[in-house]
């Protein structure tokens, strides 16, 4: 299983930007699909994007898209997530995951489990 430490979380008024980062570690890392997830205060965890292996797919959240982007980079074991126009709706803590076994194509909509490993997560408030 990979190994996650999410950064970048913090505070930023509505209209803002913020830019996620994940670093992994393990020899798999670049073979596994990526996901972002958040959980919202009062809400269960749910998925905001996902990444193929290689980087040449991307699925996103309705609520995300057109807003948010994910993005990796094997080389350096890394997952990127860049947020503009950023509502208070996506105050939550993010987190990011990997998956053995998911194929991302732009049309699923994937779930925590089908995701193994996790970060620990950081937290984001966008304020009104």
């Amino acid at each position: 299983q990979a190994q996650l430490v999410e950064s970048g979380g913090g505070s930023v008024q509505a209209g803002g930007s913020l830019s996620l980062s994940c670093a992994g570690s393990g020899p798999l890392f670049g073979s596994n699909a990526m996901g972002w997830f958040r959980q919202r205060p009062g809400k269960e965890r749910e998925y905001v994007a996902a990444v193929s292996w290689i980087g040449d797919r991307t699925t996103y959240a309705e609520s995300v898209k057109g807003r948010f982007t994910i993005s990796r980079d094997n080389a350096k074991k890394m997952l990127y997530l860049q947020m503009n126009n950023l509502k208070p709706e996506d105050t939550g803590v993010y987190y990011c995951a990997a998956s053995q076994i998911l194929y991302v194509t732009a049309e699923i909509t994937p779930t925590p489990a089908d995701f193994d490993s996790w970060g620990q997560g950081t937290h984001v408030t966008v304020s009104s």
